[in-house]
C-alpha cells in the first residue's frame, strides 16, 4: 500500500528533521539565505520591477511606442507561461541545483546582452523569450519546493522570507536602475545589472542549494507519484486559478505602466522611481507579514483581506496625481502584490501536499503569466487609443475585487503542518 499525501508529508518531515537537530538548524539556514538571495536578483524581482524604468528610454532611444515596448514584458509572460509546467517538472524530478543553475547563468547573461540591443524590434522581443524561457528556474518556483522540504511548521513564515526576495529587489532595483539610467545611460544599466545577476545567485546556488538526500529519495524514487491530474481539476485548485488570472491581469497591467502614468499625472522620473521602491516597500511588508499570518490563519481569508486592501489601493490610482495618493496607492497595491506570492505556493502545499508541488505550482504560474502577458499590452493599447489609463484602471479594481472574494470562499485545507517541539527555526 502506497502511502497517502499527508503521510508523505508526515515522512518528509520526519526525515529531515529528526537526526542531528543543530545540524540540520544549519543546513537549513544555509539554504533559507541562497534562496532569498536567488530570489533577490531572479526574474521576478529585476526584469519585472525594472521594466517600467526602462520603458521610456527604450522607447525614445529607437522610437518604439509603448504599445511596442510592453510586447517584449508580454513575449517575456507568455513564454514564462509556457516554460513553467516545464520547469516544474523537472524541479520534481531532478535535483534542484540541475535546474536553477543553469537558467540563472542564461538570465543574468541574456539580461546584461540588453547593453548590446540593436535598433531591431525583434532583437528586443528575441531577448525577452529567453528570458520568459528561463526565467521561473530563478524564481520562488524554484526555490519554494525545497524550502518547503526543510521547513513544515513554520513553512509559512520560511516561504515568505524567500518571497520577500522578490520584495526587497522590487524595492532596490527600480531606483538603482533610474541611477544607473541617469549618470551612465540604459545600455550601462543593462550591463551592470546582469553582472550583479551571476555573481550573486550562482556562487551561492552552487554551494548551499540542496535537498536532503534521504529525503529527495522518498520523494523521488520510493513513492510512487500522485497523478497532477486530480490536484487541477479540484474546485480548490480552480478557485486559485481564477483568483490569480484576475489579479495578475491587474497588477502586471499597473506595475508595467506604474512609472510612465505618475510621470504623465506630473511626477519627476525620479519620484517615479522612488513610488517603484515604495511600491518594493510595501511588496516586502506584506511579503513578511503574509508569512506570519498563514502559520495562524486560514490562508484563504488572509488573502481576502489584503486583497481587498490592494483594492483599495487602486481606487487612489484613479484620483488625480499627487504625492500622498501616490503614495498610499503604492503601499496599499504593494501589501496586496506580496499577499499573493506568499499564498499560492503555501495553498498548494497544504491542499495537495509536496508530491507534485513542481508541476502543480507551474500551472499556477502559467495562468498568471498568461494573464499578466495580457494586462501590460492591454494597458498599453487603452493608453495609445485614449490618452488615458481611467478606463483599464476601473477594470482592474474591479478584477481585485473579484480575486479577494475568491479567495475568502476556498474551503480548508488538510494537510495541516506537523507540530515537532523545537524542530524548526525559520
Amino acid at each position: 500500500m502506497q502511502p497517502a499525501p499527508s503521510d508523505l508529508e508526515s515522512m518528509v518531515t520526519h526525515a529531515v528533521l529528526s537526526p542531528r537537530p543543530m545540524l540540520r538548524g544549519a543546513e537549513r539556514a544555509r539554504v533559507l539565505i541562497t534562496a532569498c538571495c536567488g530570489v533577490f536578483v531572479s526574474f521576478a524581482s529585476i526584469v519585472v520591477y525594472t521594466f517600467g524604468v526602462f520603458l521610456k528610454p527604450l522607447a525614445g532611444a529607437f522610437h518604439w511606442s509603448r504599445t511596442e515596448v510592453s510586447g517584449a514584458f508580454t513575449l517575456a509572460a507568455l513564454t514564462v507561461a509556457l516554460c513553467s509546467p516545464l520547469i516544474g517538472y523537472l524541479l520534481d524530478h531532478f535535483p534542484v541545483r540541475r535546474v536553477v543553475l543553469p537558467c540563472t547563468i542564461i538570465y543574468g547573461a541574456a539580461f546584461g546582452s540588453m547593453a548590446w540591443l540593436t535598433p531591431h524590434l525583434w532583437h528586443l522581443y528575441a531577448v525577452f523569450v529567453i528570458l520568459g524561457a528561463v526565467g521561473n528556474g530563478t524564481t520562488q518556483l524554484a526555490y519554494a519546493r525545497v524550502v518547503s522540504v526543510w521547513f513544515d511548521q513554520h513553512r509559512g513564515q520560511a516561504l515568505a522570507a524567500v518571497i520577500a526576495g522578490t520584495g526587497l529587489g522590487s524595492m532596490v532595483f527600480p531606483p538603482a536602475a533610474q541611477a544607473l539610467i541617469s549618470r551612465y545611460g540604459w545600455r550601462a544599466a543593462y550591463a551592470v545589472l546582469g553582472a550583479f545577476i551571476l555573481v550573486t545567485a550562482v556562487p551561492l546556488a552552487t554551494a548551499f542549494l540542496y535537498e536532503p538526500q534521504a529525503t529527495a529519495t522518498q520523494v523521488r524514487s520510493a513513492i510512487k507519484k500522485q497523478s497532477a491530474g486530480a490536484g487541477v481539476l479540484s474546485a480548490p485548485f480552480s478557485g486559485i486559478l481564477a483568483a490569480l488570472l484576475l489579479f495578475s491581469f491587474a497588477t502586471n497591467g499597473l506595475n508595467t505602466h506604474w512609472a510612465a502614468l505618475l510621470t504623465d499625472g506630473g511626477a519627476t522620473p525620479g519620484q517615479a522611481a522612488f513610488i517603484l521602491s515604495v511600491v518594493g516597500s510595501a511588496v516586502l511588508f506584506g511579503k513578511v507579514g503574509t508569512g506570519f499570518l498563514l502559520d495562524r490563519f486560514r490562508a484563504g481569508r488572509v488573502a481576502a483581506v489584503l486583497l481587498a486592501f490592494c483594492a483599495v489601493g487602486f481606487v487612489f490610482t484613479l484620483r488625480t496625481y499627487s504625492w500622498p495618493t501616490a503614495v498610499a496607492s503604492a503601499i496599499l497595491v504593494g501589501i496586496g502584490m506580496g499577499a499573493e506570492s506568499d499564498i499560492t505556493p503555501y495553498l498548494l502545499t497544504r491542499y495537495f501536499g509536496l508530491d507534485r508541488f513542481g508541476v502543480l505550482y507551474g500551472y499556477t504560474w502559467c495562468v498568471y503569466a498568461l494573464a499578466g502577458a495580457t494586462g501590460p499590452v492591454v494597458m498599453g493599447a487603452v493608453f495609445d487609443r485614449t490618452r488615458s489609463y481611467h478606463a483599464v484602471l476601473v477594470v482592474s479594481l474591479v478584477m481585485v475585487i473579484t480575486a479577494s472574494m475568491i479567495f475568502g470562499v476556498l474551503p480548508p485545507y488538510r494537510n495541516q503542518p506537523e507540530r515537532i517541539e523545537n524542530a524548526e527555526q525559520p
